[in-house]
């Protein structure tokens, strides 16, 4: 009998639900032309969740998470009303650090790649972009300044206002994302970056003697050392010379958004954290797009699903063991694009045959090529 993978779907925000729904759209097309079946459980997150339930992450949703598979994300948060509550009630820290903390999601993947057929919303010159971008940032994520302490904002005996955040790694937590990334660099170019400060932060020096340590494990892997302000130039200057790039919490957060725009659009960057669910390392998994709530356009039908869509495909790969299911719906969502399905954040008016669609549609377009796709696989 056919295992049911148990999924929290957690829409959120915004454009959450809009994007949400076309994911599901396509696991529900994966159903259809497989044998795999889902349990897909909706429950409110962030400010769903506190006008439905009076907090971003009500203890049913958490439970659900608990007693699920893999968690599917949309997005959380709403800068308009985020100022009418107190910093540790908005979503973010109080839904999505919770989430991470909970779960002990450490490993936070983010593919960037550059299809051909969009190489003109890359904001670089064609001769910088080469035969196309494909590179992954593996970023640490429930360490450094973000989670150490202490953490505060205090008052000085003269008046003046002090706040203080502390940067703080463990040679473990540094091993473990070493080795995701080395891991991650066998099944693709053979090549980790390490990202560090190691000039200036003791954390930097700790955070480059345990890697070149991991490294050694991996001798048909090169590895190679760079600080961050360099790294972040590099990726503006010649991006193609990176596979995976390791980094540190803060220095990823930052980079890998970089990174994203050379995709020219959040809307087509999935991402997957991975970590420990209980006492035991495990491959559960939170899967989420890279971009945010978009409250701008949300409702409207204009919000790019790729994202959600390839997070999916994500959650298939890492969490369920999938992989012809998880290319299935990456080689859709190509076919889809080589046909010229383009929502407005990918649009290219002067290609005539560019057809610009909504959300909606291109979640059926992508559905409708998985068929196709896993027929194929299976002649």
């Amino acid at each position: 009998m056919n295992s049911i993978y148990r999924v929290a779907v957690l829409a959120g925000d915004g454009i959450g639900p809009e994007v949400m729904r076309e994911a599901i759209r396509v696991l529900r097309a994966v159903e259809a032309a497989s044998t795999l079946r889902f349990q897909l459980t909706e429950a409110p997150v962030g400010w769903a969740a506190i006008d439905a339930k009076g907090e971003a992450l009500p203890a049913e949703t958490l439970n659900l998470c608990r007693q699920s598979d893999a968690i599917l994300f949309g997005s959380v948060g709403l800068p308009d009303r985020d100022p009418s509550i107190s910093k540790e009630r908005r979503p973010e820290r109080a839904a999505l650090l919770r989430i991470r903390r909970e779960f002990g999601l450490y490993a936070n993947l983010r593919p960037v790649q550059l299809p051909l057929a969009l190489a003109h919303i890359c904001p670089l010159r064609p001769e910088r972009q080469g035969a196309g971008l494909d590179l992954l940032v593996v970023r640490e994520l429930t360490g450094g300044m973000y989670f150490g302490q202490p953490k505060l904002t205090e008052t000085l005996p003269d008046g003046q206002r002090r706040a203080i955040d502390t940067m703080v790694y463990t040679t473990r937590e540094i091993e473990r994302i070493a080795r995701i990334a080395f891991e991650s660099a066998l099944v693709r170019r053979k090549k980790v970056t390490s990202i560090d400060k190691a000039n200036v932060l003791e954390n930097g020096i700790l955070w480059r003697e345990v890697v070149s340590q991991i490294g050694r494990e991996y001798p048909t892997v090169t590895l190679e050392h760079m600080f961050v302000d360099n790294a972040a130039m590099q990726l503006m200057i010649r991006p193609t010379q990176f596979d995976v790039l390791l980094c540190e919490n803060m220095f990823g957060d930052i980079l890998s958004d970089e990174a994203a725009a050379l995709a020219g659009s959040l809307g087509m960057l999935p991402s997957a954290s991975l970590g420990s669910k209980g006492d035991h390392e495990t491959t559960f998994g939170f899967y989420e797009p890279a971009g945010g709530t978009a409250p701008d356009i949300a409702g409207k039908n204009l919000a790019n699903p790729i994202a959600q869509i390839l997070s999916a495909a994500l959650m298939l790969r890492y969490s369920f063991r999938q992989e012809a299911a998880a290319l299935a719906i990456e080689q859709a969502v190509t076919a889809v694009l080589n046909q010229g399905f383009r929502t407005g954040d990918i649009h290219n008016a002067s290609d005539p045959n560019c057809r610009r669609v909504g959300t909606i549609e291109m979640g059926e377009a992508v559905s409708r090529e998985i068929a196709k796709v896993l027929l194929a696989a299976q002649t």
